[in-house]
């Protein structure tokens, strides 16, 4: 059987990986980055302030989970600027569109199709990268995450560079790279060795094996703050499907653990008789605004980047190797293009994964990367 069946970018195929671009922020439509300034608003009176803003970077592509293409991962960093040069920006928010997803990662097309074989242009897309942290690494104002969906793979990624994290209590975190043929290289294995202890950040970006709820990452210190968004008979309610009134069960910690088996059963069933509101999540992100805004913004700004010194430092150790690594690692053939390319053409073949297993026996025999090796361990096209 031939490869021929393969969705790949013509051989010659140019991206613009300019971030300094203020029509990344003008497409009309999704897929795109939207940067808006909000009115800064007194939580408690409801009251506008004049000339004071809340500078809001929105990933808008819902229908695919939030995921950014380069356009829109070089609109965030655009905007990351924007927003940190405008002295009448308090803060900046970085949130998804709708209320399912944050942002479930990277453009999996764009990677399998066109950055395969492609290794200037990878190091290209991770400069990209580099733009969006620096921009808020040398940010006087603070960034704030409010997650109301899935945060997922790529999505942790571009927004492990904020500073605190508001979560929906719907919302969900969790890595994907190294089942896909990547790693999590883009700041999620960097800054979250900074934030969760050492065995958490590998099981959470390594192991693949847990996607963890919002309270589970509040337990786990990674994020600031959890609020409810489902509301049962007009009154806001904990998210069912999670473990949330006791903390210890036969010896284990359970908060923040999803329920299993029937009982989960029964939770999700309820969810889908709930109405949903943000109300108390837009809340929590005005009062943690609020609170900034009533701060002297030097000493503001002096305070974050003290503190960012510590992500910073784990993101410059490893941000040359990052670079190279990944132009080496999307070689036609080698696992990069296994994982994107199952992943992308799971429509024609009816899964997303290929022989992982197979893969390893191959290579214990001492085979190589290389067109028969991918051939083998890749799902094949349904007749």
């Amino acid at each position: 059987m031939t490869m021929d069946w393969i969705p790949r970018a013509p051989k010659e195929s140019l991206l613009d990986f300019t971030t300094a671009r203020r029509d990344l922020l003008e497409k009309p439509a999704p897929p795109r980055t939207v940067y808006e300034k909000r009115p800064l608003v007194n939580p408690k009176t409801k009251e506008t302030i004049e000339g004071l803003y809340v500078g809001y970077v929105i990933l808008d592509n819902e229908k695919q989970g939030n995921s950014y293409n380069l356009d829109m991962l070089a609109g965030a960093a655009c905007a990351f600027q924007l927003a940190s040069r405008d002295p009448s920006v308090v803060a900046v928010v970085l949130t998804g569109a709708g209320d399912r997803f944050f942002c479930t990662g990277g453009n999996v097309p764009e990677y399998s199709e066109h950055m395969i074989g492609r290794s200037l242009d990878c190091q290209a897309y991770m400069q990209v990268y580099w733009d969006a942290f620096n921009a808020v690494w040398t940010s006087t104002k603070p960034f704030i995450r409010r997650v109301q969906g899935m945060s997922i793979g790529g999505g942790e990624e571009i927004s492990g560079c904020c500073d605190l994290t508001i979560a929906a209590d719907t919302a969900s975190f969790g890595q994907v790279g190294p089942a896909h043929g990547s790693t999590a290289m883009g700041g999620a294995v960097q800054f979250k060795s900074v934030t969760m202890t050492i065995e958490d950040a590998i099981w959470n970006t390594v192991g693949c094996a847990e996607q963890m709820s919002a309270y589970k990452m509040l337990r786990k210190n990674y994020i600031h703050r959890v609020e409810p968004v489902l509301k049962k008979d007009g009154e806001f309610i904990r998210n069912p499907e999670v473990i949330t009134d006791k903390w210890i069960e036969d010896g284990q910690i359970v908060y923040g653990e999803y329920k299993t088996g029937d009982e989960l059963k029964e939770a999700k069933a309820l969810v889908k008789t709930l109405e949903r509101d943000t109300s108390r999540l837009d809340q929590a992100v005005d009062e943690v605004v609020w609170t900034f805004a009533n701060l002297y913004p030097q000493q503001v700004g002096n305070s974050l980047n003290m503190i960012r010194a510590e992500k910073k430092l784990a993101w410059e150790r490893t941000k040359a190797e990052t670079i190279f690594w990944w132009a080496a690692n999307a070689s036609l053939y080698g696992e990069f293009d296994m994982g994107m390319t199952a992943f992308n053409t799971a429509k024609k073949t009816g899964t997303r994964d290929a022989d992982i297993i197979k893969l390893r026996q191959l290579l214990a025999k001492g085979r190589r990367y290389d067109d028969e090796m991918f051939e083998e361990v890749m799902p094949k096209p349904k007749e």
